[in-house]
């Protein structure tokens, strides 16, 4: 029931994906946003369109915000790859964008993924504008200094730091580089509708953490081949992860834990969030 819900997302994204970029000119820049938006779990997307769904929002309004952060997402992997800053020549398994094309491409893809991201919050018309509205603002905070760059920022002080970063100093810093971005997934929902975020704030808030607790896992004992990228990175550069501060077993706990925080905090919606409860316990399972 999940893999399918998660598949039938992923694939209403790229649907939409190929229909806004089929309308571009076709440039390397246009090129090169098309390669970087192929693929992936798309666990972001499908968490719009979910927490949509919780409220009665219909598809084809929240397949907008969903493609968004998406767009956003992969944005951000395309200057997290480069060589200032993770260096990365996979991603998905394929060349990443500097080096399917150059890095000059890779930062004009980027700059205008992350442009796209927010006209696409435009588009659902049916929302009141000031819904569209909060939705470009919340994206640009969790996004921005506040949230995503903020978490890449002190990702990057860290390598150079004097002593590797402490459990809580990771946590904020996680929180920042992937909570923000999954959590305004998940509350996307409540914001169309103009509900109550409490819940789902909760939801998001547990499950970013896992997820990156996942991650570190996957770093320390995932397949190169499944994950379509290269592994290892941060016990190699020396840096503090969720598996070198707690170990392997009681950082599985810890995700383990997380997760049933996620689902109790589904607990207002009942049977309705179901999918949203399996898209949690996903997070700590999957391979890649």
């Amino acid at each position: 029931m999940f893999d399918a819900a998660l598949a039938a997302a992923a694939a209403e994204v790229q649907a939409c994906f190929d229909d806004v970029l089929s309308g571009q000119a076709p440039v390397p820049v246009v090129d090169g946003m098309a390669y970087a938006t192929r693929g992936g779990k798309r666990l972001r997307g499908f968490l719009v369109l979910e927490s949509a769904a919780l409220f009665g929002i219909d598809a084809s309004v929240a397949i907008w915000p969903a493609t968004a952060i998406e767009a956003l997402h992969a944005y951000s992997l395309v200057h997290d790859d480069l060589p200032c800053m993770d260096d990365d020549d996979l991603r998905r398994g394929q060349p990443t964008v500097h080096k399917a094309w150059d890095e000059g491409t890779a930062v004009l893809v980027g700059d205008a993924l992350q442009t796209l991201a927010f006209e696409l919050l435009t588009r659902p018309q049916s929302l009141l504008p000031e819904r569209r509205l909060d939705l470009v603002a919340s994206l640009a905070r969790a996004s921005g200094v506040a949230g995503m760059v903020l978490g890449q920022a002190q990702d990057i002080a860290a390598e150079t730091a004097a002593a590797p970063l402490n459990l809580g100093q990771i946590t904020e810093l996680q929180a920042n580089k992937t909570g923000a971005l999954i959590g305004w997934s998940a509350e996307a929902g409540a914001r169309m509708a103009g509900a109550d975020l409490a819940p789902l704030t909760a939801y998001a808030s547990a499950l970013g953490l896992a997820f990156q607790i996942a991650d570190d896992i996957l770093d320390v004992e995932g397949d190169p081949d499944a994950a379509g990228k290269r592994l290892r990175k941060d016990d190699a550069a020396g840096k503090a992860t969720f598996v070198s501060l707690l170990g392997l077993e009681p950082a599985r706990r810890r995700a383990a834990d997380l997760v049933e925080e996620a689902c109790e905090a589904l607990a207002p919606f009942g049977n309705k969030a179901e999918t949203l409860r399996h898209a949690a316990r996903f997070v700590i399972s999957r391979q890649y």
